[in-house]
């Protein structure tokens, strides 16, 4: 996004963030701030405010390893790496320094929906650790990342054996780090069956350029030209480099779309999941679904126009777009898009015949199975797309060699099976 980015300490004061805006931020983050005191886990006596599993509750205590992005970990431990001096930020974000340590996943050997996760951690004065976690269902999609808070288990918006676990480690720029010694995960099920279901959210938002090629991405991307991406402002939907579990379709008045990763967190908050209603929106609660805290406090003077760290909104954005997605939609400047979030609603939106594939490489869609058709925009690699058929069409070479079937995303939207990888097989169209 391309705006003044605040000088070092740029958040605002703590004392003058409202009220109303503190409780949701305890109430959702997974945050031990024990002023460098341990938390215990195990046989040991539980943490106070620690929500007790069931009596058929299974556990899981992941080894401190697996894909990290600013975290370090040696000797059995986490804790922040040292930013490189050569590392820029992406994305508009806060001052604070984040890392990311994704632990992996594991199968229990029963569905569950309920997930409390004890940590063991030295948390300094000012800096603390989140603990999100998220289910795949049995077509392979991903639920969003839910915090699991102490006293405020996680619980996924559908039964799953299947759950994977992230933890986030924030602190002051260039204070102390938070240490993390250990994880246990205490899974049962609470629900009979799925929970309600909701429809798949699309919104209309205003869309900025996010350029800053070189810069480092919240999950570790180094952005390049053309680099075909977005960041929204939470970090309930971001990926891992090279990962499409949450990708958006964002399409113009014209018609044209793109389909690509979330691969940022930004612009201007990073907690401000606003495609959710309230709850589970993690803050600004008393805005509609739908509506960015930025567009609100940009044209309503909401919050006193300025954003969460208590800088002024200079624009209304609502998402950003690495600049292969900017020029592939065919914009000249920043404006206003629709937006579909294509991992929400996936506990029965999508029809029963429709499959999951994700792109091995960039791929223009097509408004026909035919090379010279149509161009109606992008598949950005490992972004995922819904498939409802497939057709026989002109043939094309690819990641997966020559093919000429072509798969069916949408209406008069067609991509070349050799681009893209599927699971089970769609029905012929």
């Amino acid at each position: 996004m391309r705006t003044s980015r605040p000088a070092a300490g740029g958040r605002a004061p703590l004392r003058s963030v409202p009220r109303r805006l503190l409780l949701p931020a305890l109430l959702t983050s997974a945050v031990l701030l024990l002023g460098g005191a341990v938390a215990a886990i195990g046989a040991a006596p539980p943490v106070p405010g620690v929500v007790s599993p069931g009596t058929d509750a299974q556990t899981w205590r992941p080894d401190l390893a697996g894909d990290a992005v600013g975290v370090q970990v040696a000797g059995g431990s986490a804790r922040l790496a040292s930013p490189r001096a050569e590392q820029r930020p992406g994305s508009l974000r806060g001052a604070s320094r984040e890392g990311f340590l994704d632990l992996g996943s594991h199968t229990f050997a029963r569905a569950v929906d309920r997930v409390t996760v004890p940590v063991r951690a030295d948390t300094p004065a000012g800096t603390a650790v989140h603990v999100d976690v998220r289910g795949r269902d049995d077509a392979g999609r991903w639920s969003e990342w839910t915090p699991a808070a102490p006293g405020s288990p996680a619980l996924l918006d559908a039964p799953t054996r299947t759950v994977a676990l992230r933890l986030t480690l924030v602190a002051p720029p260039g204070g102390a780090t938070p240490t993390v010694r250990a994880v246990t995960v205490q899974a049962d099920r609470v629900t009979a069956g799925s929970r309600a279901l909701t429809p798949r959210a699309s919104y209309r938002v205003f869309a900025t350029r996010e350029g800053l090629v070189g810069g480092t991405t919240a999950n570790g991307h180094v952005i390049t030209e053309d680099d075909q991406f977005v960041a929204l402002p939470s970090r309930r939907a971001l990926d891992a480099d090279g990962k499409g579990d949450y990708s958006v379709r964002v399409c113009t008045e014209a018609g044209r779309c793109a389909t690509v990763p979330v691969w940022d967190v930004g612009p201007w908050n990073t907690d401000d999941d606003y495609w959710n209603a309230a709850p589970p929106r993690q803050n600004w609660g008393d805005l509609a679904q739908g509506l960015p805290q930025a567009q609100a406090a940009y044209s309503d003077h909401y919050h006193g126009g300025e954003d969460g760290f208590g800088r002024s909104v200079k624009n209304p954005a609502g998402i950003d777009l690495g600049d292969g997605v900017f020029h592939a939609l065919g914009l000249q400047d920043n404006g206003w898009v629709t937006v579909e979030y294509l991992w929400t609603g996936r506990s029965g939106e999508a029809p029963a015949d429709v499959h999951l594939a994700t792109a091995d490489r960039s791929a223009t869609v097509r408004s026909a199975p035919a090379s010279g058709a149509v161009d109606m925009g992008v598949v950005g690699r490992a972004a995922q797309v819904d498939v409802t058929c497939r057709a026989t069409g002109d043939t094309v070479t690819g990641a997966r060699g020559a093919s000429a079937e072509w798969l069916r995303i949408g209406a008069d939207r067609y991509v070349p099976a050799a681009f893209l990888t599927t699971g089970a097989a769609a029905p012929v169209c």
